[in-house]
């Protein structure tokens, strides 16, 4: 892995982990060592993220929550927390309402144009979200294929096809040739 990139550990957490959950990928059981070997590559460099709530939604995440009222817990609600496998995985841990994390909080971690390698859940959602507004403000994205689970592998793909026409702010590469 690049020494000046930033792994992105996109809302591993239980929400998105549980096959019983509504919002649970069928993919993630498979994203678990490719994520863990990416962390072990950039060590205190990776940011762990979590989606809560908002605690006041507002427009059309007033709508979301009332939609999936499953999932209008309190942050601190066993099923926002971190699966055990990315638990102390990074040197920070940032939780945001929305399903990008790309903003003010995760640009005072890696600064205003870094490189990102994104991994996590779900593909076709907070990542594919995450990558497009990064690249807008100016990062440079590399997004790990078989790092990433999407709500279905149907979904998985049509996010990465979208992202990959963003060359070259960003790129798809599996985790063998980002350790590479």
């Amino acid at each position: 892995m690049h020494p000046d990139a930033w792994l992105v550990v996109i809302d591993p957490q239980r929400i998105f982990a549980d096959a019983s959950s509504p919002w649970g990928s069928p993919m993630f059981p498979a994203v678990v060592d490719p994520v863990r070997r990416l962390a072990t590559a950039a060590g205190r460099r990776t940011v762990v993220t979590r989606w809560v709530p908002a605690t006041d939604p507002q427009g059309s995440w007033a709508a979301y929550l009332e939609a999936w009222p499953f999932a209008d817990v309190a942050e601190d609600d066993p099923l926002l927390e971190l699966v055990p496998s990315a638990r102390g995985l990074g040197s920070e841990v940032v939780s945001l309402p929305t399903f990008g994390k790309w903003g003010p909080a995760l640009e005072a971690i890696t600064g205003p144009t870094p490189h990102l390698v994104l991994a996590g859940v779900s593909t076709d959602c907070c990542v594919v979200s995450t990558a497009l507004a990064a690249a807008d403000a100016g990062a440079t994205i590399t997004v790990v294929t078989d790092a990433c689970a999407g709500s279905t592998p149907e979904n998985h793909r049509a996010a990465l096809d979208v992202m990959a026409l963003y060359p070259p702010q960003i790129t798809l590469a599996t985790t063998d040739e980002v350790l590479a």
